[in-house]
């Protein structure tokens, strides 16, 4: 009967066999580093691959001493060591002893000339960058429909400014994802959305490649609508990351950056509900005693008052005229006297005559002063009577419009407008917004707010999100 044996003992016997064979063992291998990762044991795990295979390497502390350059991505070397297998995982890898550099990595050198290229051409320029809007509607998505990038976003958002996320799936690596992702771009851009997020998670730079294609590059130069990128983790950067408008440090801090969040919306609105009804107030108050100096320019009995005044500068006005007539009459007179002895009565009578038509033109002259003069304050009396009326009708006028305007404003900026799409608000017996599941207890009755009207309920059950 052949031999039954477990897998670790099968895995220990090819660890075994590679330690026994020569071709394995003490050799130099040439290849290029790509997916580094250093742990803080002081281990290197990596890929050490050429343009057609790759194998899984390990440097451990022990013989990183040995070497006098840093390792980097894209490096490449020839790395002297042994092929051994780890049993536990039942994979075998290359354990490097030492290294020593051969240079630098083609798709590294690839990276760095067209960044040169697309910046030399303003791609990358702050000026020409777009503003994200505050509060986006539609946010389009370019990312694989089966990771995990569109569900992060999607969970992020639900506790954050209310948006519609639209997915545009597209292959995020290898042959054609470059192709994939610039017609969703360009997708999302023929339906209007304003913001599009372009992502995948993390990997080796063979995996992120994509976004380093001078195609993708330009797709998010020439989008209508603002780019962020969101690609890999946070220390991955492409070409991508360049010339986005904004770029995240993952997926889900894309949805973080770009939608704001609730609590964050209702603090600012009750500031600005605090700051407008102190500004009301204050606005009020002015108002309040802008009337108050009117009413007491404008009231009724002042204007009486006035117009006694005004009656006691007539008379003053015709008793002056009354006596500058009876001076002139006087003078005149005295003058006829004089000179009456010293006339022949024919002249003294013509005389006399053209006098007495002096004094005529004169007393009627008078007369028309005084007519005039009067006319003239009946007329700016009968204007004070309108004026009040009309001043604290304009008055009143503009400022309803002024009420009206700021209250319009107010209701827009409400959150019980978010009920009439569908959502709805939980608040505790006394009264609060709920909003986390640690706010309530089990038992505890609470209300729930819709569009048309209110509902009571109780909690029966809880559960966390983690």
């Amino acid at each position: 009967m052949p031999e039954v044996i477990s897998v670790t003992e099968l895995n220990s016997r090819v660890k075994e066999l590679f330690a026994r064979t020569p071709a394995v063992n003490d050799i130099w291998v040439t290849g290029e580093i790509s997916n580094l990762k250093k742990y803080p044991s002081g281990h290197y795990y990596f890929v050490l691959k050429d343009p057609t295979s790759e194998i899984r390497a390990t440097m451990f502390a022990s013989a990183r001493g040995r070497l006098d350059f840093e390792p980097k991505e894209n490096m490449k070397i020839t790395a002297f060591g042994k092929i051994d297998m780890y049993v536990q995982r039942g994979s075998y890898q290359f354990i490097v002893e030492t290294m020593k550099q051969s240079g630098i990595g083609d798709r590294y050198i690839a990276f760095e000339a067209l960044k040169k290229k697309l910046q030399g051409e303003g791609l990358f320029d702050q000026t020409r960058k777009r503003e994200i809007p505050r509060y986006p509607k539609r946010i389009g998505v370019v990312t694989s429909a089966t990771g995990a990038v569109i569900h992060d976003i999607i969970t992020t958002s639900a506790s954050r400014y209310t948006a519609d996320i639209i997915l545009a799936p597209a292959m995020v690596q290898g042959e054609g994802a470059a192709e994939s992702i610039v017609a969703g771009i360009k997708l999302l851009n023929k339906i209007n959305v304003d913001v599009i997020i372009v992502g995948r998670g993390g990997g080796s730079i063979e995996d992120l490649w994509a976004f380093n294609e001078e195609i993708v590059a330009r797709a998010i130069y020439e989008s209508q609508a603002p780019v962020v990128s969101a690609v890999g983790h946070e220390t991955d950067f492409t070409i991508a990351d360049f010339v986005a408008d904004l770029r995240a440090p993952t997926p889900t801090g894309a949805a973080a950056l770009i939608l704001r969040d609730k609590n964050e919306i209702r603090s600012e609105l009750r500031s600005f509900e605090s700051r407008l009804n102190r500004a009301m107030d204050t606005y009020t108050k002015g108002i309040k005693h802008r009337f108050e100096v009117l009413d007491a320019k404008l009231d009724p009995e002042n204007a009486m008052n006035d117009i006694d005044m005004r009656s006691i500068h007539l008379d003053e006005l015709s008793k002056s005229m009354d006596y500058a007539f009876m001076q002139t009459v006087s003078t005149m007179r005295n003058a006829f006297n004089s000179i009456d002895s010293k006339l022949r009565p024919e002249s003294a009578l013509m005389h006399i005559e053209s006098l007495d038509s002096d004094m005529d033109r004169m007393f009627t002259k008078v007369s028309n002063d005084c007519e005039r003069i009067m006319e003239r304050c009946t007329a700016k009396l009968d204007s004070y009577k309108d004026r009040p009326e009309r001043a604290i009708k304009v008055l009143y006028d503009d400022k309803s419009n002024s009420l009206v305007s700021d209250s319009r404003h107010l209701e827009g900026v409400s959150p019980y407008n978010v009920l009439e799409r569908g959502y709805s608000m939980i608040t505790a017996d006394d009264g609060s917004v709920v909003t986390s599941v640690e706010g309530i207890r089990i038992g505890e009755p609470v209300s729930i707010r819709f569009r048309d009207g209110t509902a009571k309920a109780e909690v029966k059950e809880k559960e966390k999100r983690t």
